[in-house]
């Protein structure tokens, strides 16, 4: 090679540098957002969790932390944490926080401003985790989509997309200490070093290497590498099972296209191997890796490969042919299929493989609904939308298909990957909502695939093409071709055939056109019309992509545990009620205080509040839930005589939006799932909620969750129900009312010592630090009305019963629509239906409806007809919903909402009602799946609002709060 084409590969070499550096400081930069708007707050429930686990590693060291038995939460049982946790996160946290002390202490960071007066907290680099692995996962990618096109410029544009993509932003913004804000660094990395194993040798003298695929230094460094980066995996996230069947699928797909070589065999063993033996020694794995139904097809390829392995041994020693070889498979597939079958016979009744995990086998089920209400609840759990997949990837949701096409015309062991992967995200990504956070990586690989195949055709393959032609290239001439023998007939005859004259003129013609297509003239018309594309096309869309993105990573950036919101007047304030409800908690309650609350906000309860609680967001406990949801929503006297004995105070969400109150209905059917005898016949509990108008119905206006919700200061609640403060004594009630807290008056402490007393924990072995609680016996009669929950797709455990199957039938059939309302006030007589209605407009703010407004919900709030009927029982004229499943949000007012409509086709507007899809019923809270809620947004709701002309009116002015 020339020195001209040296310098030339080394400018493009540099270039992808600091591409991929500027990249990274992109990811890291719009990641900050939320730290410079509310400071190093760590968001969300689930990360709460995470930091107090982290903590206490931090405090006690590893052997403790994998024994840990934690008694603050799921009262009185206890959770095994060091069992139950994917550890990888707080590893990290802690190790990276250790480092960066001892780097301040010898002086090295001398130049990072936030160090300088003090050692940088455990807190701050949780917050900041995310960031900085938003940045890691945004190198990997663009090291994974170079390998697998080999293409600088794809590689560059692979990287810029993946540092702000919302697909990718949406789990990694400061603050937000999930476990995906590293799993995607875990993800990326794994899936660049395999593909790197498979790389052929390079170089002179590696002919034959390349002919025969053997395995080089290099196969057996990165497959090592590879399976260390998936055990990293495992130790972080669930979605390890992902990582690992999509490397086997590929390494499936190439023997089936035919590539099978032995870097192959010896890459694939190395990572399976390495992997399986580090995954099993994380607590919460252990032999799952060998023995989950979802996880035995990769042990199924590695098992395979060394058997074609052997094939191909013989074929090679023996110098078999095509009919050969296929004879030596056939024996090997024979042999293989005994040893397997004969295993599978044996370990099989003793119960050996463990199941399909509900999440796994929900990903392949027709119907959207599991028969669990409580997984039901979660609305990341449902399919994706049009609409979500637009939200995440944005431009490169269309962008995508054209690099997946490209990424055919180039193929390589590696290049195969990112069809495989592309496919498999794409396919779960369809089944769950939250998985889209899957396709970002392979979405933003294929989107600088398509960018990068204009940048190289346009610019850079032109570049190359111009300077060889001015300064040459150095090659070593080209070894004489042998003439042909004029004696052989045969070859005489071939050439004569039609057949091969048409291939030689195709051979002539495809270099004539390589030759005009790299002369200088067509160089300069391909560069400038690349340059017409970019500036008419190309960066207006960039622009417009990162502007988007920009927009919404300030969405993405609210903590949720506290917001911005304007007052009346106009001042802009931040609420911060639900951390000021917890440091009451922790402030004016005893260490041993335990709080009787949702499973939402137990994670926050433990970690800013420092008191037990009865359950949180790890789930693991259906029946304990259910309890949860029976006290709940009881009768309050019944729920007195349930919660003396399990807790000392009771918090819930008050004030409107995603309060308890619109959680309520699902705490009702969680809890009658386990409890059948508080709704009959019903499982989804359509006697608890509300008439039309708002008015609840009997067994919510008894209901201890509505009158806590609804107190005020004279003892009165919502619709003149009263709470007896004699149960109930108000403890205290946060500055704008989202949370209060109430004192649960005449406690058993019998019941709260019986707990206590170390003889009553049922440890596996004495001495043990695995000792759960158990129940008191004061509420034994309780838990003995329990009957077990089985689901619809719960086969593992053998068939259901006939009352369980009539249960999940009833349940699905109600879900899916065929439900009665709850007898209530019947619209007026003289009110006729409207035979048309206007459809107004979408908004984003509660502010935007008028003052005059007139509560519903429930099903109103997802059920235009329903909403009709209550906007004529209340005699007003516009109707506005807001949609979360079956249930949802609902105003009836008189005069047109103020201010400017979003348009129509705006992610969240077009969400069809539950009775009829030629109606828009919005969407609210969790069912706004794809939309971010913005700063000036208390609650995330998209209010479609219709017109139903004149229908009366009625004066009557609804009381509006402070916010």
């Amino acid at each position: 090679m020339s020195l001209p084409l040296k310098l030339l590969s080394f400018a493009k070499w540099a270039a992808w540098v600091a591409t991929v550096a500027y990249a990274v400081s992109l990811a890291y930069a719009i990641r900050l957002k939320a730290i410079h708007a509310y400071g190093y707050v760590i968001h969300e429930f689930d990360p709460w969790f995470n930091m107090r686990a982290t903590t206490y590693l931090a405090d006690h060291g590893l052997y403790e932390f994998f024994h840990w038995f934690d008694r603050l939460s799921w009262y009185p049982l206890g959770r095994p944490v060091g069992t139950t946790i994917y550890p990888g996160m707080q590893m990290t946290a802690v190790g990276l926080w250790r480092l960066l002390g001892r780097a301040r202490a010898a002086g090295l960071l001398t130049w990072w401003k936030h160090v300088r007066r003090a050692p940088i907290s455990l807190n701050d680099v949780c917050c900041l985790v995310p960031a900085w692995f938003g940045g890691s996962a945004t190198t990997f990618l663009a090291l994974l989509t170079l390998e697998c096109t080999n293409s600088y410029a794809a590689s560059g544009f692979a990287g810029l997309i993946m540092a702000i993509v919302p697909a990718h932003l949406m789990r990694s913004v400061g603050g937000g200490y999930d476990n995906e804000s590293i799993a995607l660094t875990a993800m990326c990395g794994t899936f660049y070093l395999w593909c790197r194993a498979l790389r052929g040798p390079r170089g002179r003298g590696s002919a034959a290497a390349r002919a025969a695929g053997d395995a080089t230094a290099a196969t057996w460094a990165f497959g090592a590498l590879a399976g260390l980066a998936y055990v990293y995996m495992v130790a972080a996230w669930g979605g390890f099972t992902f990582v690992a069947n999509i490397v086997g699928l590929h390494a499936f797909v190439l023997v089936a296209c035919g590539r099978y070589t032995a870097k192959l065999r010896v890459a694939y063993s190395l990572f399976f191997f390495i992997g399986t033996a580090g995954a099993v020694q994380v607590p919460v794995v252990g032999w799952r890796p060998v023995r989950d139904l979802e996880l035995l097809p990769p042990l199924l390829v590695f098992v395979g490969l060394q058997f074609y392995g052997w094939a191909d041994g013989e074929r090679r020693a023996r110098g078999l042919g095509p009919g050969g070889f296929l004879l030596a498979l056939i024996k090997a597939g024979i042999v293989l299929a005994l040893l397997l079958g004969a295993a599978g016979a044996v370990l099989y009744p003793r119960g050996y493989f463990g199941p399909l995990s509900s999440r796994v086998r929900g990903l392949f089920v027709k119907h959207t609904r599991t028969g669990n209400p409580l997984v039901d609840s979660v609305a990341e759990h449902q399919p994706a939308s049009t609409q979500a997949y637009e939200q995440y990837l944005h431009h490169v949701y269309r962008l995508a298909p054209f690099g997946l096409g490209l990424s055919f015309l180039r193929f390589s062991d590696a290049g195969v990957f990112l069809w495989v992967y592309a496919a498999a995200a794409y396919f779960f990504a369809n089944k769950m909502a939250r998985l889209i956070i899957l396709l970002g990586p392979v979405a933003a690989a294929l989107g600088g695939v398509a960018l990068g195949a204009a940048a190289d055709h346009g610019f850079v393959f032109a570049l190359d093409a111009v300077v060889e032609r001015c300064f040459g290239a150095a090659e070593a001439p080209a070894a004489p071709a042998e003439p042909a023998d004029p004696k052989d007939k045969k070859a005489k005859r071939a050439a004569r055939k039609p057949t091969a004259r048409m291939a030689a003129a195709a051979r002539r013609a495809a270099g004539a056109a390589r030759t005009a297509y790299r002369h200088p003239a067509i160089c300069l018309i391909r560069a400038a019309a690349l340059a017409y594309a970019a500036k008419t096309y190309a960066l207006p869309m960039a622009r417009e992509f990162q502007a988007y993105c920009e927009e919404l990573s300030e969405g993405l950036s609210q903590p949720s545990i506290m917001f911005k919101a304007r007052l009346r007047s106009g001042e802009e304030i931040i609420v911060d009620d639900y951390r000021e409800a917890y440091w009451w908690l922790r402030d004016n309650t005893p260490k041993d205080a335990r709080i009787l609350a949702w499973w939402d906000y137990g994670y926050q309860i433990t970690g800013i509040g420092e008191r037990t609680t009865l359950a949180d967001g790890n789930t693991w406990n259906h029946e304990h839930i259910a309890t949860l949801g029976r006290i709940l929503t009881a009768p309050e006297a019944e729920a007195h005589k349930i919660a003396k004995h399990l807790a000392d105070y009771v918090l819930v969400w008050a004030g409107g939006g995603g309060d308890d109150l619109a959680k309520s209905p699902h705490m009702a059917r969680i809890g009658n799932s386990i409890y059948h005898d508080f709704c009959p016949d019903d499982p989804t509990c359509q006697h608890f909620g509300f008439y039309q108008g708002g008015r609840p119905t009997p067994s919510m206006a008894k209901s201890l969750l509505y009158k806590l919700t609804t107190y005020g200061g004279d003892g009165r609640g919502g619709q003149g129900t009263y709470l007896n403060t004699s149960r109930w004594e108000p403890a205290y009630t946060t500055k704008y009312g989202k949370v209060r807290i109430f004192k649960i008056k005449k406690v058993s402490q019998k019941s709260k010592n019986w707990v206590k007393n170390a003889t009553n924990l049922l440890c596996d072995a004495p001495g043990s630090w695995y000792c759960p609680g158990q129940y008191p016996p004061a509420i034994k009669w309780l838990i003995d009305k329990r009957k077990p929950f089985r689901q619809l797709e719960d086969f593992n455990t053998g068939a259901m019963s006939a009352e369980e199957q009539k249960y999940n039938e009833e349940y699905h059939k109600r879900m899916a629509g065929d439900k009665s309302q709850p007898a209530g006030p019947p619209p007026p007589r003289d009110g006729a239906k409207p035979t048309s209605l206007a459809h107004v407009g979408c908004y984003r703010l509660e502010s935007q409806l008028p003052a005059d407004k007139v509560y519903g919900g429930g099903d109103t709030g997802a059920s235009i007809s329903a909403a009709v009927n209550l906007a004529m029982a209340e005699k007003k004229r516009y109707v506005a919903l807001a949609k979360v499943g079956d249930d949802g949000h609902s105003f009836v007012f008189d005069d047109k909402p103020t201010g400017a409509t979003l348009p129509p086709d705006s992610p969240g507007c077009g969400r069809p009602c539950a009775d009829s899809g030629d109606f828009y019923c919005g969407c609210a809270d969790a069912g706004c799946d794809g939309v971010a809620r913005q700063s000036d947004e208390e609650y995330l709701r998209r209010w479609v609002v219709y017109d139903l002309g004149a229908a009366g009116k009625k004066n009557k002015k609804a009381k509006k709060s402070e916010l």
